[in-house]
């Protein structure tokens, strides 16, 4: 029996759109509100952009054999860079030109924690070849990133504030009161479209009391002006009295013949 071609196994691949995400829900409230962030702050920090793809919980395809054994592997969250921004049902890898996540962040639970510290690792790093890995734990906060180097996934070192470097992100991954967050390279948290609001806000009032603090500066120095003005008008009047009551005063001793 003749070998199956790459080719003749592609078309026998289901049509890609009708491979729906087969994740099981979020553990907890605080699972679902820490994927949440991460998928919304990146978004919001990168609103400009449309040559990327987050994944959140949803499945990705590898090959036909992985369908015929129901093995669905689902990253809590997922980027894939240098790829369209559209949605998708799921991630399926023969239908995106071979490509696997950048970068992979699993949440840990009880019920997944040794998994994703062990068999997932592996597999992200000998399969799917992902540059970078990231656990974190949202209920005790454990918290570890690895970055590949041939096929093996090295911890990647902490800074003075406990933050792991992404390369992929081009930001600090860092737990900040109890969350996973995004830092800039300069240290600042990328905030949430809600946290950049508020800072709007926050900024549009500071604006609003240094404009209120200039004008009344402002009026001030007028004030102080004006005063400076009148007193200047005064000056001047008594110095115009003055000088018309010398004159007087000379006129008053010419005519009574009062030799100075």
């Amino acid at each position: 029996m003749a070998a199956i071609t790459a080719q003749e196994l592609e078309l026998q691949m289901p049509d890609a759109s009708k491979l729906l995400s087969d994740e099981p829900e979020m553990e907890s409230s605080l699972h679902y509100m820490q994927l949440l962030l991460l998928v919304t702050c990146l978004e919001w920090a990168w609103q400009e952009r449309d040559d990327f793809f987050i994944g959140a919980n949803l499945t990705i395809y590898l090959s036909r054999q992985q369908l015929k054994n129901r093995d669905f592997r689902g990253p809590d969250f997922f980027l894939v860079k240098n790829t369209t921004r559209e949605p998708r049902n799921s991630w399926v890898v023969w239908e995106e030109d071979g490509r696997y996540p950048d970068l992979i962040i699993e949440l840990l639970s009880d019920s997944t924690a040794n998994v994703d510290r062990t068999t997932k690792l592996d597999l992200y790093a000998e399969r799917f070849h992902t540059p970078e890995y990231f656990y974190f734990s949202p209920e005790t906060l454990e918290f570890a990133g690895f970055r590949l180097n041939f096929n093996q996934y090295h911890p990647i070192p902490a800074n003075d504030q406990g933050w792991l470097w992404s390369e992929a992100l081009g930001f600090f991954l860092g737990i900040h009161n109890g969350q996973l967050r995004y830092f800039s390279l300069e240290g600042t948290i990328i905030p949430t479209p809600q946290e950049a609001a508020k800072n709007e806000i926050l900024k549009a009032n500071q604006a609003i009391q240094r404009a209120q603090q200039e004008s009344q500066r402002a009026q001030q120095e007028s004030q102080r002006a004006q005063q400076e003005s009148q007193r200047a008008q005064q000056e001047s009047q008594r110095a115009d009295l003055a000088e018309a009551e010398l004159v007087k005063l000379r006129r008053l001793i010419a005519e009574q013949g009062i030799n100075l």
